[in-house]
C-alpha cells in the first residue's frame, strides 16, 4: 500500500489551515488524540460514563459533531441511546459495537442510558506485524454491529476485559507491548463478524482495491477521473474497476464520485462555508458544476440538502 504520509489529506489540510489560522471558522472540529493522563503513548480505554463526563466538563453542545484523528470502538453493555456516523443514526443498545475511523463525522445523537466500554487508539498503535495494521489503514467499512448477547458478544467483552486489566495495573507494569497485542485480537476478532447490512466485503477487492482507496482518500478533491488513479498506482482502469466491483458492486468512477459527495454532504450540513468555497474545495472551479454534481448523486440540491441537514447530529 503507499504510504498515506506521502501525500496530505485534504482533511489534513483542512485542519492544518483551521491550527495556522483559528479564525478561518466553518471546518467540522477535529480532534486529537489527547487524553487527560496518556498512561500508555497512543492507548485508552474507558468507560462510556467517563467519555460523556469529559464531555460534559468541555460543555460540549448535545449532539454535536466532530471529527477525530484516531480509531475508537464502543461497545454497548447497559441502557440505551443513539449514536451518528455520516448521516447514518445507529440504536445503541447491550451488544452494539461501534468502530469509528480516523475523518468520519459523528456525534452523540441520544446518549440516553448507553453504557459500556470505549477504546481509543492512534493508527501507528496496533503492532505492524499483524494483519490488524491493515485493518487501520483502511478508512472505509462497516461502523456498527449488533451483535445482541450472541457468542461474538461474548468474545468481544472478555477480550475488552483483558485489555482492561491490562491497563488498569499500576503504571510501571503495564506493557504496551501486552496491549497492542489484545488490541490485535479484537480488530481481526471484529473483521470475522459478517457485514452488518450484508453490503459488499472490501477486502474482495485486495490489495488493488485497498491501495486505490488509500490513493482516492488523499486525491479525491484533485481528480475524479479513474485513468489518474489508475495511472498513479500503474494499474488499469478495467483492474481498478474490477477491484470496486468486488469490494462494493460498484464501478471504479461511482466509487470515486461517492467519496467527493460524502465530503459534500459533510461539508454542506456541518459547515457554514458558502457552496462556491465548498464546490472549489472539492475541485469543481464553477459552482455550477458542483450543483449537477451533487444532484445528479444524492437527489438533492446542495442548497435543500443544506437546509435539510444544517446543525443536525
Amino acid at each position: 500500500m503507499i504510504p498515506a504520509e506521502t501525500v496530505m489529506t485534504p482533511a489534513d489540510r483542512d485542519a492544518a489551515n483551521d491550527a495556522a489560522d483559528p479564525s478561518r471558522g466553518g471546518a467540522i472540529p477535529r480532534l486529537d488524540f489527547n487524553p487527560p493522563e496518556e498512561r500508555i503513548p497512543g492507548f485508552e480505554i474507558i468507560d462510556l460514563a467517563t467519555l460523556h463526563e469529559r464531555r460534559r466538563r468541555r460543555r460540549t453542545r448535545p449532539g454535536a459533531v466532530h471529527r477525530v484523528d484516531f480509531h475508537t470502538l464502543t461497545l454497548i453493555t447497559e441502557g440505551s441511546g443513539e449514536h451518528a456516523i455520516d448521516f447514518v443514526t445507529h440504536p445503541c443498545r447491550p451488544g452494539t459495537l461501534l468502530w469509528i475511523r480516523p475523518g468520519q463525522v459523528q456525534s452523540f445523537v441520544r446518549p440516553g442510558t448507553a453504557g459500556g466500554t470505549h477504546l481509543l487508539f492512534t493508527p501507528a498503535f496496533p503492532p505492524h506485524s499483524s494483519s490488524a495494521d491493515r485493518l487501520v489503514n483502511e478508512w472505509y467499512g462497516p461502523g456498527c454491529w449488533q451483535l445482541g448477547a450472541g457468542p461474538e458478544y461474548a468474545v468481544l467483552s472478555t477480550l475488552l476485559g483483558q485489555l482492561r486489566a491490562e491497563y488498569g495495573r499500576p503504571e510501571p507494569t503495564i506493557s504496551a507491548e501486552i496491549l497492542q497485542l489484545l488490541l490485535a485480537t479484537v480488530l481481526l476478532q471484529v473483521d470475522r463478524l459478517p457485514h452488518p447490512d450484508g453490503g459488499g466485503d472490501p477486502h474482495a477487492g485486495g490489495e488493488v482495491y485497498a491501495r486505490f482507496r488509500a490513493e482516492l482518500e488523499r486525491s479525491y478533491a484533485t481528480t475524479r477521473r479513474a485513468a489518474d488513479y489508475a495511472h498513479r498506482l500503474g494499474y488499469t482502469v478495467k483492474t481498478l474497476t474490477r477491484a470496486c466491483v468486488s469490494a462494493t458492486g460498484q464501478p471504479v468512477k461511482h466509487v470515486i464520485d461517492g467519496r467527493v459527495a460524502l465530503e459534500a454532504q459533510r461539508l454542506l450540513a456541518h459547515t457554514d462555508e458558502p457552496v462556491a468555497t465548498i464546490a472549489r474545495r472539492l475541485g469543481f472551479p464553477e459552482p455550477t458544476n458542483f450543483g449537477k454534481f451533487f444532484t445528479r448523486h444524492t437527489g438533492s440540491t446542495p442548497g435543500t440538502f443544506r437546509q435539510t441537514h444544517h446543525g443536525q447530529q
